[in-house]
């Protein structure tokens, strides 16, 4: 083997590393640093080969060895080496932190040689690139000076540098407000006729100085009369395609914490559109520009409009026609399809009509969980529409199979997001149900309503409730059978109130009057009555009372024996001390629905149809619950104000039959 690639070994080069002092060892060193950048440019695996055999920390030692002069052909390699080592690879940003390299590189900003400035300033920017690094805190003085002084260096590698600081540490309102305040906005617009790399870095600083901050974000608009906004709306035409998407995410992000500017139809249609010419485009720009296209239209109705009339959803859907679509940028355009979807009818009817709902469901199963939990997202928002759901687009296996698949997924979120889709196709499953029960989505569902993360337990019981809704009742007795009457009297109790309120929903899906499925809350001791008994008696949230209230009128519309357990509830047989019965707390409150629910009760309670009619309406007035809803006759609720009415007119006919006997 030839003395030279013997050399050029990993070891052999990691040992060459050490510091010399003769101008020949000098030498060595010189070229071993140049060598292992080389190899490791675009080379993950030799990265990862030469942290392994303790590179960096030697390398970072050549540039401690410089202070007060050195070599500076031997510090431009150190710092560019140290540079490649933090771009890309996370395991060589912590290496590059853990040796210490950051004030190291620092230093040699001051360096009297242009050419080891820019080093190091290049080497910076991609380690402060990653989010492994620490934020650099502008709130202490000195740092604030440090910063300063870096902005106004006429050394373009500096400023970008500079900027990049800016943004990757500014985030909260303080440190917004004091890079304001110090003009580094001014600076930063100034800049913006910069060269290319400086310019991008620029316009990423202004994005994470103004946003979500009002104050700041009108400070900017207002800096020069209005031309930095300008210059701004000038940039989304850039002949370059990432100038393009960071000067529309500024104006995104301007528009978002100050709706005052960024108004005009005009400039947001012209937004949109470049924003999907932008998914034309290769690499970054094109990946990211459908997570701006989602940010711009979020939850604007007028704009999600806008976009539909210039074909933005068969603009986006016609990628998927395109061939296999990176795995970032599948994600946004699933994202930005969701958001579309969330509102309009037309919207859903329309990618429905594209023919796009099998590229959708494969990527349910793509590798990358990010493009998962996506698609499920999309397939929520399509499922929105009644329309869809009756003609059974989103009801066959094609589609039920995979979203029941994800809820066994590894990743919590994809199971969330499946979750999400699932609650909204369960609702008109009608007799596809038995489907999604074969695929074994009900056993599923009852596992994860066991979960200890609350919101997987919450969005699990959201979807049993509305399979639930309106199933037949081989379907309820199936669903029931897995989740068993004792689990569903403990989600009734539940900690966390939504999965109380979801729970009490579930119980009133299931007992809808639909043949003798009362029973079911009697079963196992009346375990279902007992959970709610308990949770209305310890004052629970408004939504869990109006629920369980409905519920237990629900109840009071069946027999006498049901009548008199709801009774029971509200009124006990043997009192507890002076407490008075929660109906009436309820039926003082500020919630309609509540005090509308509370009504309905004693309604069904004193309906007159048996003998022991009178006796409940007796213990209702002892109870002062009669005399409560006196005080309501001119309740400000219209529907509580008939119910009402209802309630003491049918208490009155009892009244009335006992004066004549």
């Amino acid at each position: 083997m030839p003395a030279s690639a013997t050399a050029n070994r990993p070891e052999e080069l990691v040992e060459r590393l050490g510091v010399g002092g003769a101008a020949a060892e000098g030498e060595a060193l010189l070229k071993a640093l140049r060598e292992v950048k080389n190899q490791i440019i675009g080379n993950k695996t030799k990265k990862l080969l030469y942290l392994h055999l303790g590179a960096v920390p030697r390398i970072v030692s050549v540039l401690a060895s410089a202070e007060g002069g050195g070599d500076a052909a031997l510090i431009v390699q150190a710092a560019a080496a140290i540079g490649s080592f933090a771009c890309g690879v996370e395991d060589g940003v912590r290496a590059v932190l853990d040796a210490d390299a950051v004030p190291q590189l620092t230093r040699i900003l001051s360096y009297p040689d242009e050419k080891v400035v820019d080093a190091g300033a290049r080497s910076l920017r991609m380690i402060f690139q990653s989010k492994l690094t620490p934020k650099y805190d502008v709130l202490q003085e000195k740092n604030m000076k440090f910063l300063l002084s870096l902005l106004y260096r006429e050394n373009e590698n500096v400023t970008e540098l500079a900027a990049s600081i800016i943004a990757h540490s500014c985030e909260r309102h303080e440190e917004q407000k004091a890079l304001c305040d110090a003009g580094v906005l001014q600076r930063l617009v100034k800049l913006l006729g910069g060269p290319l790399n400086q310019r991008d870095a620029c316009l990423e600083s202004i994005e994470a100085i103004v946003r979500n901050n009002s104050e700041v974000a009108q400070k900017f608009a207002c800096i020069d009369n209005g031309k930095a906004l300008s210059s701004l709306i000038e940039l989304i035409q850039d002949r370059y395609p990432r100038t393009r998407l960071l000067a529309c995410i500024c104006l995104i992000a301007i528009r978002h914490a100050s709706p005052c500017y960024v108004q005009e139809m005009q400039i947001k249609t012209k937004l949109i559109l470049i924003l999907i010419e932008l998914l034309e485009e290769p690499g970054k720009a094109g990946d990211e520009a459908p997570f701006a296209l989602t940010n711009l239209i979020m939850d604007e109705e007028e704009l999600h409009k806008q976009a539909i009339s210039i074909n933005a959803v068969e603009k986006l859907c016609n990628f998927f026609y395109k061939g296999p679509i990176e795995a970032r940028r599948l994600q946004g355009i699933l994202l930005a399809l969701a958001e579309l979807c969330s509102k309009l009818e037309k919207c859903r009817s329309q990618l429905i009509s594209l023919q796009v709902l099998n590229f959708i469901v494969d990527a349910l199963k793509h590798d990358c969980t990010d493009v998962r939990t996506a698609a499920c997202s999309c397939i929520r928002n399509i499922s929105r529409s009644l329309k869809n759901l009756s003609a059974g687009h989103l009801s066959s296996e094609t589609v039920v199979v995979p979203l029941v698949q994800l809820l066994h997924d590894e990743s919590s979120s994809v199971q969330v997001a499946a979750l999400g889709a699932i609650c909204n196709v369960a609702v008109n499953f009608a007799t596809r149900k038995s489907v999604f029960i074969q695929c074994g989505g009900v056993s599923q569902l009852v596992q994860l309503a066991k979960s200890m993360d609350s919101t997987l337990r919450l969005k699990s019981v959201w979807a049993l409730r509305n399979l639930m809704f309106l199933a037949d009742r081989k379907d309820k007795e199936c669903v029931l059978m897995e989740l068993t009457v004792s689990n569903l009297a403990s989600l009734i109790c539940d900690s966390e109130h939504p999965i109380q309120e979801q729970a009490l929903t579930l119980v009133s899906n299931l007992i809808d009057g639909c043949g003798d499925t009362f029973e079911h809350a009697f079963a196992e001791d009346s375990a279902i009555i007992n959970a709610l008994t308990r949770i209305l008696h310890s004052a629970s949230s408004p939504g869990v009372c109006m629920q369980g209230m409905f519920l237990l009128a629900n109840i009071a519309a069946g027999n006498e024996f049901h009548k008199e357990v709801v009774l029971n509830c509200l009124v006990p047989p043997q009192p507890n001390g002076n407490n008075p019965s929660f109906i009436i707390k309820f039926l003082q409150s500020k919630e309609n629905l509540l005090r509308v629910a509370s009504v309905w009760c004693i309604v069904n309670l004193t309906y007159r149809d048996g003998l022991c009619s009178s006796t409940r309406v007796a213990r209702l007035r002892d109870a002062g619950i009669i005399s409560q809803i006196k005080t309501m006759v001119n309740d400000p609720c219209l529907d509580c104000k008939l119910r009402v009415r209802m309630a003491l007119e049918q208490c009155m006919d009892f009244e009335n039959s006992e004066h004549v006997h």
